[in-house]
């Protein structure tokens, strides 16, 4: 298994087109040919060896794989496209063939077999290989192990030109590797191999980011070696320092692609660095390595190849033939590719056009012989520059064509790409949809569109583990079978339908009616006691009662019984629902239509709290009759107050000095002022006229008609644009007051202040709507002060000094990318505060929407929040909680 020698020799011959040496390598691995073939039982443990046989059969699935690409097929038996003609190409494999002679014992042994029929029979070999490898690496629990096949088989589908399934391996291979992984050779070396793959797919910027990722990675291991183990004594790869060495070369490499690609697109100044980095890098590898390694000659060549990215050709032109002449020894194709490819670039730039072509033609040869399509497209590339650059455009003019077949290839396979995105990104949402709808299902009536059964349970259990006193109400339509009897099935479905609109009409925003089963229905009402709910839903039951049940076909009313009991101490969903359930059943025995609660000690509470004044107060049976409609939610709900017979409660704060009012005050019946109050004509608020969409000229017009109507209060323009606000300074002179920041201004005499508006802006993107705010509040009639660019710890700041925030008695904060802003001020001050999010920002906050959901989320008491950018809104109320706050 990786990162062994044995792989690692394999791995080198592979890379080199060696493929007879990888071969011999391999023989011994693996004494079974085929997976078709019966394996004989191992005694070793089990997931080892399911391992170390999937790497094996990785290793032989890449070997066959580039013999196929040497006689022109891909993994599938599709032959490799060579950009001629359609006609010319050979025809597919006949894979079924191979498989055949795979099964009789005589395929993918060489020999005198025909040539099609020996590809045909690796290619199903190699096929059923990389399913065995791939069914074991999906097993494995080691992620690690997984992710470093997927990398392997990533590399394998590129060979065969199969971008699309490259592109899957490559990112599930990236999605298993955690930035949590603890540093290993495996982990090194998978990284290199996926960042590798992802070059070849052209997407560098990632590529970068995992070498990078592998750099750091190698470091960590050689900082401690006991991650590495023990390496062998002919391992150079295993030791630490060449680990380091091996990655950092790898990184120059790519540092220095990166920097001749933007040579090419004409960016010299944006190449600088990256080329330097590689020099470095190439320096690093350089001092760490033993002067006998095998990755001496690759550190040599990125060495070069930076040195020439930064126009220091004489410097480079040594090592660059040494590292040419080394590698054509050793045979190390691909090293000598790009040496050669290297040495061309320099020889070329230095005037030797007859070296420099030598070069780049052995390295367009080696790169199209042996897969190594980037090395090729530079090549192609050099080779047009350099004849186009001597004049010769007979033979600059087959090398252009050449490269932009290739690139016609390369927007070929990204249309691909971009198309079979496409398609999974509608896959991907039209399985969301699909989702959504059976959550829908799962849990909506289809009868009622109320929440079902299952729904309601989820929720009941949701509320009670949350620590929350629900009340549960259980609702059953009364003799409901002689309902159906008399008007049909159809007609009973309607009086569901409408029995269900009448108990969500007489229940709050924050509780749920669901339906249970057939006629009866639950409602939930979170932290509410039986009495409550008892009075709600005895509202509710007279409106049942008095629905006009006649346009249904009915002759007599039909009738709702109620079991009503609230969660006690203990209590799970079981409990609470069959002791609410026991009380309807005392209701039906009772004689239907009516409303019970279960009674005891856990379920009552004192007459006449200050709760009755949300709620109502006691039950009165003989007032109830007489007393006008009321659904037990009215002062909730904004309805009329229920007439009271006997003194009201007061609110909570009246009887306890030194609190806050937490209630209203009764009212007596002529009308009047509360006792120990003092009505105040309200302050007369501006005519807002929005100059948002409309021209100077209507924005006049509309200026005029307010002021005429109301001339004893001002009209208040915003949104305005600096052309706009200059004609309404001209036409009213000094009755205009302005303000450019805002955009606004305000036509008319203002309101002396009353009361303090401190307005608090985090950034300088949100100042427009700070400024607007304060405005605003201003003309509205409370004085204002303005405290821009609080944001970090400028909080503190603002805090600790008493002269920033003079006796505020509201508090505007106007956040974007700082809305957090909202939750400090809003637990570190007394002050209320209105939140006002905004638009500014990044991206990533979506217009908004991100600001606003962090100030809704806000966990500190006392902010309300308006709606992005809506500086109107907050100043207005603002102003109305100042003056209010200064009687």
């Amino acid at each position: 298994m990786p990162p062994g020698a044995l792989h690692q020799r394999v791995t080198a011959a592979l890379a080199n087109w060696r493929l007879d040496d990888a071969e011999q390598l391999l023989s011994g691995v693996d004494s079974e040919p085929s997976p078709y073939q019966a394996a004989e039982p191992d005694p070793v443990v089990p997931g080892t060896t399911d391992l170390g046989r999937a790497w094996a059969d990785t290793l032989r699935a890449e070997l066959l794989v580039r013999r196929l690409r040497i006689a022109g097929f891909t993994l599938v038996g599709e032959p490799v496209p060579t950009g001629g003609p359609e006609s010319e190409r050979e025809p597919a494999l006949d894979l079924h063939a191979g498989v055949a002679e795979l099964i009789d014992g005589t395929g993918a042994r060489g020999g005198d077999t025909d040539s099609r029929a020996e590809s045909a029979s690796r290619a199903a070999l190699a096929i059923a290989l990389v399913r065995s490898a791939k069914a074991a690496f999906d097993a494995t629990d080691d992620d690690l192990q997984r992710a470093a096949g997927l990398a392997r088989h990533a590399r394998i589908e590129l060979l065969s030109r199969r971008i699309d399934a490259a592109m899957d391996e490559a990112v599930e291979a990236a999605s298993l590797l955690d930035p949590g992984l603890p540093p290993s050779r495996l982990l090194v070396d998978t990284l290199g191999t996926l960042a590798g793959v992802l070059a070849d797919l052209e997407l560098m910027p990632l590529a970068l980011d995992f070498q990078r990722r592998a750099h750091e990675a190698a470091r960590s291991a050689a900082a401690d070696p006991t991650l590495l183990g023990r390496a062998g004594d002919d391992d150079w790869a295993g030791e630490p320092e060449v680990l380091v060495a091996i990655a950092a070369t790898r990184l120059g490499e790519l540092c220095a692609e990166l920097g001749e690609g933007l040579l090419d697109d004409g960016l010299p100044e944006n190449a600088v660095p990256h080329f330097a980095e590689a020099r470095a890098l190439a320096e690093e590898a350089l001092q760490l390595l033993p002067p006998e390694s095998p990755g001496v000659v690759a550190a040599q060549i990125v060495h070069g190849w930076a040195l020439v990215g930064l126009g220091e050709h004489t410097a480079a032109t040594g090592p660059l033939r040494a590292a040419v002449r080394i590698t054509a020894a050793a045979d190390d194709r691909a090293q000598r590719a790009a040496a050669q490819l290297a040495l061309g670039r320099t020889l070329r730039r230095q005037g030797d056009a007859a070296g420099a072509d030598e070069h780049l033609v052995s390295t367009l040869q080696l790169a199209t012989d042996h897969g190594l399509p980037r090395l090729r497209r530079a090549a192609l590339r050099e080779l047009c520059t350099l004849h186009a650059e001597l004049d010769d455009a007979g033979r600059a003019l087959p090398y252009l064509q050449a490269y932009l077949s290739d690139e016609l290839d390369r927007v070929d396979e990204r249309r691909t790409r971009w198309v079979e995105l496409f398609g999974r990104r509608k896959s991907l949402l039209e399985t969301e949809r699909a989702a959504g709808q059976l959550r829908r299902q799962a849990y909506e009536d289809p009868l009622t569109h109320l929440p079902n059964r299952r729904y309601a349970e989820a929720r009941l259990d949701g509320l009670l583990a949350g620590g929350g006193v629900p009340a549960l109400a259980v609702v059953d339509v009364d003799r409901f079978k002689s309902i159906n009897d008399a008007i049909g099935h159809p007609g009973g479905d309607a009086v569901l339908r409408a029995v269900s609109e009448l108990l969500i009409a007489g229940v709050r925003d924050t509780d749920e009616v669901c339906r249970w089963a057939g006629d009866e229905f639950v409602v939930l009402l979170p932290d509410t006691t039986a009495e409550q709910a008892e009075r709600a839903l005895e509202r509710t039951r007279r409106k049942v009662a008095a629905y006009d049940w006649a346009s249904l076909g009915l002759s007599t009313p039909v009738t709702i019984s109620v079991g009503i009991a609230s969660a006690a101490r203990g209590d799970d969903r079981r409990t609470l629902f069959a002791a609410a359930d026991g009380v309807l059943y005392d209701a039906k025995r009772s004689g239907r239509d009516r409303v019970v609660r279960l009674s005891g000690v856990t379920q009552k509470r004192a007459g006449g709290t200050p709760l009755d004044v949300l709620f109502g107060g006691p039950a009165n049976p003989a007032a109830d009759d007489a007393a006008p409609e009321d659904d037990g939610f009215t002062s909730l709900v904004g309805g009329a107050a229920p007439a009271e017979t006997g003194p009201a409660d007061p609110p909570l704060g009246v009887d306890r000095t030194g609190e806050p009012l937490l209630g209203p005050l009764p009212i007596p019946a002529d009308g009047g002022a509360p006792a120990g109050m003092v009505r105040r004509a309200p302050a007369p608020e501006p005519e807002v006229v929005s100059a948002t969409g409309r021209t100077t000229e209507q924005v006049l017009a509309l200026v005029r008609e307010a002021r005429c109507e109301h001339p004893d209060r001002p009209t208040l323009v915003l949104r305005a644009e600096p052309a706009t606000l200059v004609a309404l300074a001209t036409e009213h002179d000094a009755c205009t007051t302005m303000d450019a920041a805002a955009g606004a201004a305000a036509v008319g005499p203002l309101p002396e202040p009353v009361g303090r508006v401190a307005v608090v802006c985090a950034g300088g993107a949100d100042t427009p709507v700070a400024a607007e705010a304060a405005f605003v509040a201003r003309v509205t009639g409370s004085a204002t002060v303005r405290h821009d660019d609080v944001a970090g710890s400028r909080v503190r700041a603002l805090l600790a000094d008493p002269d920033r925030l003079p006796d505020a008695d509201c508090l505007v904060v106007v956040a974007g990318m700082d809305a957090g802003l909202v939750a400090t001020l809003g637990a570190l001050t007394d002050v209320p505060v209105v939140a006002v999010p905004t638009s500014a920002g990044s991206a990533a906050g979506l217009g908004g929407l991100g600001a606003l959901l962090t100030m809704l989320h806000a966990a500190a008491p006392g902010i309300a929040v308006v709606d992005v950018d809506n500086g109107w809104s907050a100043g207005v109320f603002a102003a109305r909680v100042a003056r209010r706050a200064a009687r």
